[in-house]
């Protein structure tokens, strides 16, 4: 395969196993490319592109970039100094951001984006299953898997590309869909970003991308994305659609009625009521749902089929995904590292609780910049649980900043009337939250980073203490 602007033909991916990156190569192999690259570590997700035909190498070199390679595709997370980037830089390879491979995967397609500060990946997801589930069989690249390794991404033979866009490092400014969903708008990612007013120019320069005659489907609800919508207000050739339970939204939720683990949701849509079921707990995920509903009837779907479809996400991973139950507690895992995030998903599984369990968390801060600008917000959303553990901070791609640590964020918790403990120990916390855990409980892993692999662990000591009983 080829693209005009950018020969995909046969890329090279560094950092292949990455959310974003392994997405489009998996679309890229299953095109016909000859797809290589490189990841830090094995993974499900490298055994998965190897299944397809790509060539992964472990660890990072300059002699992994093959010679015929015809571009070197990278992620805003690749430093400059990358033994790989440098030999293409050397060699004259073209060098492809993600942002600009995506676009051209759309290429040809009715593309639809979903951005938002938080959100994107579920509802991205919803999407993905609920068209799929209508045979319409589309294409789509999504920041998480949605059952397997792999299966963060699919190309389809249907018109319809749905993609997850990216607003932190303005990646996002790339595409040019015809329907767009804006989930919300806040200030993140600190890193890029220096103000609130930054990133209302980003949104509005991604909604300025939308196809002539397109549709921005846009929460009615959150502060940030009404602003937005003010600052969009009156644009030529821009069909706003505005969702969610203010009376002036444009597909009007009437109510989210929690059952158990599952929402009903009904919505005022075209003067008429409906009802449908979210397999997801939590007014937060049944508010994504609604938009989904809206972007794909922008699509020409019918509503009434989009939304009996929607009952067929069950979810993805990392986002409250059921690990497993031991000693009668279970054991669910959260992406969530911002404090919204944060607070929505704690709101969610306390609705999702039967009888008196409780809710415990062990949270790991994603990131010091983050961690910098925000420990007094998190620290109020740890307030939310009935009992939480700090781990130290996962810095991902960044370096130390001097004074910053999770014990800002267990300070703020504290002076919320939290009840909450660090654990510097990373292997030591399993044993801990089995020790707070009592029948009737949830225990949530939350975190963008590695507390992820904590799930299996704590299980398995549930189920010890359980067994010595």
């Amino acid at each position: 395969m080829n693209d005009a602007a950018h020969d995909l033909h046969a890329p090279h991916f560094i950092g292949i196993g990455g959310a974003g990156m392994s997405g489009l190569a998996k679309i890229l192999a299953v095109r016909g490319a000859q797809v290589s690259g490189s990841d830090s570590k094995e993974s499900e997700t490298v055994l998965a592109l190897r299944a397809l035909g790509a060539e992964v190498h472990v660890g990072h070199a300059a002699e992994n970039v093959p010679a015929g390679v015809s571009s070197v595709v990278v992620s805003s997370a690749i430093r400059e100094d990358n033994p790989e980037l440098a030999v293409a830089r050397e060699r004259g390879v073209p060098v492809v951001h993600r942002s600009d491979a995506l676009a051209a995967l759309m290429g040809g397609r009715r593309a639809l984006a979903v951005a938002g500060t938080h959100g994107k990946t579920t509802t991205t997801s919803m999407l993905a299953v609920s068209l799929a589930e209508l045979g319409l069989d589309p294409s789509y690249a999504i920041g998480g898997d949605l059952d397997a390794p792999g299966s963060n991404a699919h190309h389809g033979t249907g018109e319809i590309f749905v993609a997850e866009a990216d607003e932190s490092d303005r990646s996002f400014h790339k595409y040019a869909p015809e329907v767009a969903i804006v989930l919300n708008v806040e200030l993140d990612h600190h890193a890029n970003y220096a103000s609130i007013e930054e990133i209302y120019e980003s949104f509005e320069t991604f909604a300025g991308r939308i196809t002539a005659g397109g549709t921005l489907v846009i929460s009615a609800d959150h502060a940030g994305a009404r602003e937005l919508t003010s600052r969009l207000a009156g644009r030529d050739g821009l069909h706003i659609v505005t969702v969610g339970a203010a009376e002036d939204a444009t597909v009007r939720v009437l109510s989210v009625a929690a059952r158990g683990m599952t929402s009903e949701v009904t919505v005022l849509l075209d003067g008429a009521e409906l009802t449908f079921t979210v397999s997801v707990p939590g007014r937060h995920y049944a508010h994504n749902a609604v938009a989904a509903l809206a972007a794909g009837v922008a699509l020409g779907v019918p509503a009434t089929d989009l939304a009996k479809a929607l009952g067929a996400y069950t979810g993805v991973r990392r986002r409250l995904q059921l690990k497993g139950e031991a000693a009668g507690v279970q054991v669910i895992d959260s992406y969530a590292h911002h404090p919204t995030e944060m607070t929505a998903d704690l709101e969610a599984v306390r609705e999702g609780l039967e009888g008196q369990g409780r809710v415990l968390v062990v949270f790991q801060p994603h990131l010091f910049s983050r961690t910098q600008q925000l420990a007094e917000e998190m620290g109020q959303a740890l307030a939310l649980a009935d009992a939480s553990v700090v781990l130290d901070i996962y810095p991902a791609r960044e370096d130390p900043i001097p004074g910053v640590t999770s014990e800002l964020i267990i300070d703020a918790a504290r002076r919320a009337d939290a009840r909450v403990s660090a654990e510097h120990a990373f292997d030591a916390a399993p044993a801990v939250l089995a020790g707070l855990a009592r029948p009737g409980d949830l225990v949530l892993t939350m975190g963008a980073g590695d507390v992820t692999n904590l799930g299996p662990e704590i299980l398995k000591h549930l189920a010890n203490v359980a067994t010595n009983a």
